[in-house]
């Protein structure tokens, strides 16, 4: 049997579950991957850091790391919760490398952040890029220097807009172990 994504709502602040639906879906086509979006929502008021006012995503991959699921599946959780960890001013999202755990945040995603009129389409390819990479290094993939691939690193959102969302020849070759 295939690998199964798990998406799980991540909060506080709660996450639209249509997001997450969309998400599934999108990630299903361009993974080929079945994908499962849990009702129920992971609570990470434990990981909020009142001094940073942000959400420290090392302690959520951990307590995402113990979800118990089929061997070779994965979990991804989705929040809304501005997420960093302590060398960085802020992260879009956070993995194992490798593991089965994975966490992004739609926070720096959303147009509004930046004080623009909120935009679905973009955000929707933005959190699917950001999905796909952190998934990538579940998977064993780093960083690339393909300025295009999905598995390039992107610490503005300006440089998540400009990569794909696709593997690059030599990244999806890594993946499929050819």
């Amino acid at each position: 049997m295939a690998a199964t994504i798990h998406i799980l709502p991540v909060s506080p602040p709660h996450i639209d579950l249509n997001l997450l639906d969309r998400l599934s879906a999108d990630l299903a086509a361009r993974l080929q991957m079945q994908c499962r979006v849990h009702v129920d929502e992971f609570d990470s008021g434990f990981a909020f850091d009142t001094y940073r006012g942000q959400t420290y995503s090392t302690a959520i991959l951990a307590k995402l790391a113990e979800v118990e699921v089929t061997e070779g599946d994965i979990v991804l959780g989705v929040t809304e919760a501005d997420l960093f960890v302590p060398v960085l001013t802020f992260v879009f999202g956070e993995a194992q490398y490798p593991g089965k755990a994975a966490v992004v945040s739609v926070a720096r995603l959303r147009e509004e952040f930046y004080g623009l009129p909120a935009d679905a389409e973009k955000l929707r390819v933005r959190l699917l890029k950001e999905a796909v990479h952190e998934i990538g290094h579940t998977r064993g993939l780093g960083h690339c220097d393909d300025w295009q691939c999905v598995m390039v690193s992107s610490h503005r959102v300006e440089r998540l807009d400009l990569k794909g969302a696709e593997f690059c020849a030599q990244c999806g070759k890594t993946l499929s172990g050819a």
